[in-house]
């Protein structure tokens, strides 16, 4: 579906928004000690399939820079459109980091640590790059091959699909990273907290990631097709 860029930036910005605030919000409650690993996996898990399902339509339903970035290598997305996407999730994400920050008790948010995502002990940059990536390898592959893809069940179980992906990259390898696939997960709490501590994990990573991913499903799958832009 054709959409205008106004109401593209505003559901990339609400659904980005969103997955901050409660991603973050549950990664504040894990830090701190009430609540496990299953809840913060479930909370962002739940937050992105309801985003994708609810945007998908009107701007594609990235909720994510490295998606829009592996839809622009791939020749799937305009570069204007790539770049509203992009800068709308990054204001976002800010907009949750700080209405959080605003809303819960100052000392907790301090103990949670804002809800950034960070490396776990022993855990080198590197590692730490490479775990991304691989995580949204995952996340991108699962985006195109339920919404890019024609041939995917992009109205029924799209959005279910990239959120369970997303939980169960957290379930595993959150410890580590603390799995955020997404340049803005990271980019929201960092201007909330000011840490911007071994910032390329979070940026790199998931760019590498979701550009290998979206370059080999267009190889492999779509090359030969009409071109599928969501």
């Amino acid at each position: 579906m054709e959409t205008d860029n106004a109401k593209v930036a505003v559901a990339e910005f609400v659904a980005t928004f969103t997955l901050v605030f409660i991603g973050a919000g549950a990664v504040v409650l894990y830090n701190a000690g009430k609540l496990d690993l299953t809840g913060v996996a479930l909370a962002q898990g739940l937050a992105l399939a309801v985003m994708v399902s609810i945007t998908a339509h009107i701007s594609g339903g990235l909720v994510n820079p490295a998606v829009a970035i592996s839809l622009w290598v791939t020749g799937k997305m305009p570069s204007t459109k790539a770049v509203v996407c992009i800068v709308a999730e990054l204001l976002g994400a800010i907009a949750g980091a700080l209405l959080l920050k605003a809303l819960i008790p100052g000392e907790l948010f301090d103990v949670g640590n804002g809800g950034i995502p960070a490396l776990g002990d022993g855990t080198a940059v590197g590692t730490g790059i490479l775990i991304e990536a691989t995580l949204t390898f995952f996340l991108v592959f699962a985006y195109f091959g339920t919404i890019v893809d024609e041939r995917g069940p992009f109205s029924k179980t799209a959005g279910m699909t990239i959120g369970l992906v997303a939980a169960f990259n957290i379930l595993a390898f959150a410890p580590y990273t603390g799995a955020a696939m997404n340049p803005a997960r990271w980019f929201g709490p960092a201007v909330a907290t000011g840490e911007f501590a071994d910032s390329l994990v979070w940026i790199v990573g998931p760019i590498a990631g979701g550009i290998i991913a979206g370059v080999t499903y267009w190889a492999m799958f779509l090359r030969d097709r009409e071109p599928a832009t969501p």
